[in-house]
């Protein structure tokens, strides 16, 4: 029988069971003074052994930032703007996110699929109306929304030049941003000027290129770290946090640190 839409909310609630504060430990989140939700796709998600080496960037951020500054990553594999709200995610996180808090919202990998109707949003106009519905819900709870331009896939042309995949996506959002007042983080044109300093052959070890397979959009751990260093430093710039909220930015992080914990039963 299918879900009634509460009825998914509360399942997806009870999928995001651990909080994680930034020294990694699972904490409950009503425990921590302030929590970032990250609502996104799966660049960003939690990934379990089952997957390992593959990485989101939202498994390393807790790294980068203070102790008591709670990341509760809801970020699910495969979700748009759109599927991220019919299958009532956010309305889990607007359940429980309080004054204060910072919901992150990465977008637009999985809004490209123009033949899935499920997850399919136009640029300029269904994408930019399912970002509201994310800014609006959480400025309604006292939260501050800031918007995450999507990171960038890794793909050169001929000549070597890192070249950009996301379409009208990221100008969508940066408008949208510029009208709303949000805060941005332009996470895609920051990444996409690492691929091209890394070059061709260096990105390979940061994306999840194994023995069998060649995945140019998902991490590594070293990607991964590499792509929430580069959150934690706009999230600094744009003064969403402070800068007793961000540790390590020069700092090295061991791949070590990095874990896969078994999938929910």
């Amino acid at each position: 029988m299918p879900l009634n839409r509460r009825q998914v909310a509360v399942a997806a609630v009870a999928a995001v069971p651990l909080a994680f504060s930034a020294t990694g430990t699972a904490q409950a989140t009503g425990r921590r003074s302030r929590t970032l939700y990250i609502a996104g796709d799966s660049t960003a998600a939690q990934k379990y052994a089952n997957a390992a080496p593959e990485t989101g960037w939202g498994m390393a951020l807790p790294f980068l930032l203070r102790k008591g500054l709670t990341v509760s990553n809801h970020a699910v594999n495969g979700r748009s703007s759109k599927s991220f709200v019919d299958e009532g995610r956010l309305d889990a996180i607007l359940g429980v996110i309080k004054p204060g808090d910072v919901l992150l919202i990465q977008f637009a990998h999985n809004d490209e699929k123009a033949e899935d109707p499920t997850r399919y949003t136009e640029p300029w106009s269904t994408y930019q109306a399912h970002l509201r519905m994310y800014v609006e819900g959480a400025r309604a709870r006292g939260a501050r929304p800031v918007l995450a331009t999507a990171v960038e896939r890794r793909r050169f042309d001929a000549g070597g030049k890192a070249v950009p995949t996301h379409g009208e996506y990221p100008a969508a959002m940066r408008a949208l941003a510029a009208e709303e007042r949000v805060a941005l983080l332009d996470v895609q044109a920051l990444s996409l000027a690492l691929w091209q300093e890394l070059g061709v052959e260096e990105t390979k070890r940061y994306f999840n290129w194994t023995a069998s397979e060649q995945d140019n959009t998902h991490f590594s751990p070293p990607g991964a770290i590499a792509v929430a260093r580069l959150v934690a430093r706009e999230l600094l710039r744009a003064r969403v946090l402070g800068p007793g909220d961000v540790r390590r930015l020069e700092a090295e992080i061991p791949e070590s640190w990095i874990t896969w914990p078994e999938p929910a039963a």
